[in-house]
Parts: structure tokens; C-alpha cells; sequence
């Protein structure tokens, strides 16, 4: 069930992914126009809420010594979809997996390893689930951004700007 999100809960969401790890209530309240409590309440709720899932490190696989980042596209049956992600988590090595809502090629598997042996291992694991792998796509590197349609967006962005 989802909730309407305000103007304040926007811009706490936008802030929040903009980083996490770095930013205050009160640096998120001062641009918001809330008191920091408000923020603290606000993301209690938003969490409680479902809407705030948990918080991430963004991981350098490479750095981390797993220089083999794989994107493998696979198809599973419409109905059996969740399922399949769920196993497919449960395998070691892979870091994500995405559902998609129609046709072929309709679950996504990110996956990190040390060596092809690694990789092969995976490859085997979703075979044996019974996932048919349409391709496979060596991965250079992945960047994600906040969703830039939160209200706050741009005086965020110009206030950022000021702050360096």
C-alpha cells in the first residue's frame, strides 16, 4: 500500500539518496524548511512505511578484489518469476537480481567473482534453477543517481553548488 508523499518527504528522500552516510537531519531540515525532530520522525515513518527499504554501500567490486562483474539476462515462466528471484539470490556470487514485468528476458542477475571459474559456477547455479540465460554481458561499471523528480531537486542541486 503506498502513502502520498509531501514536499518534505520528498526532499528527505532526495537528500537521502543524494548520501546517505554524509547527511544530517539538520543539514536535510535547513534545506527543507523542517526542524531536524521532523526529519527524524519523518524517516522513522517512511521506513515504517516501506518506502525507505534500507540503507547501501555502493561497492567497488574491482577494489573489493572481484574484478568480474556479469549482467546475465535470463527468462524463467511468467508465473514462476518471484520465485526464481528468490533462489537466484541464494546463490553466492550474485549481488542483484531484477524482476521484469513482461515477456522474455524477464530476470535480470548482477553477479561478481573472482575468475571465470567463479562465473561458470554462477552459470551452472542458474542453469540448475531451471533459468534459461539469454545472454551475458561483462559489466564495466554500474552508477546510479537519485530519482531527480523529487521536488527539491533543483534548489538542492544550486544549493549544493554553493556549498564548494
Amino acid at each position: 500500500m503506498s502513502r502520498a508523499l509531501d514536499n518534505v518527504d520528498r526532499g528527505i528522500l532526495y537528500r537521502l539518496q543524494r548520501d546517505a552516510r554524509h547527511t544530517t537531519a539538520q543539514d536535510i531540515g535547513e534545506t527543507v524548511g523542517v526542524s531536524p525532530s521532523t526529519v527524524r520522525n519523518r524517516i522513522e515513518q517512511l521506513e515504517t512505511d516501506g518506502i525507505i527499504q534500507g540503507y547501501h554501500p555502493e561497492i567497488d567490486y574491482e577494489a573489493a578484489n572481484l574484478p568480474l562483474h556479469v549482467l546475465f539476462v535470463c527468462t524463467a515462466p511468467a508465473v514462476e518469476r518471484a520465485a526464481f528471484v528468490e533462489k537466484a539470490l541464494d546463490v553466492q556470487g550474485v549481488v542483484d537480481v531484477r524482476e521484469m514485468l513482461t515477456g522474455r528476458r524477464n530476470i535480470h542477475v548482477e553477479v561478481v567473482g573472482t575468475s571465470m571459474a567463479d562465473i561458470t559456477r554462477i552459470t551452472d547455479a542458474l542453469h540448475e534453477l531451471g533459468l534459461t540465460i539469454d545472454s551475458s554481458e561483462l559489466m564495466r561499471q554500474r552508477r546510479v543517481q537519485p530519482f531527480n523528480h523529487f521536488y527539491f531537486t533543483h534548489a538542492l542541486d544550486e544549493s549544493d553548488e554553493r556549498d564548494d
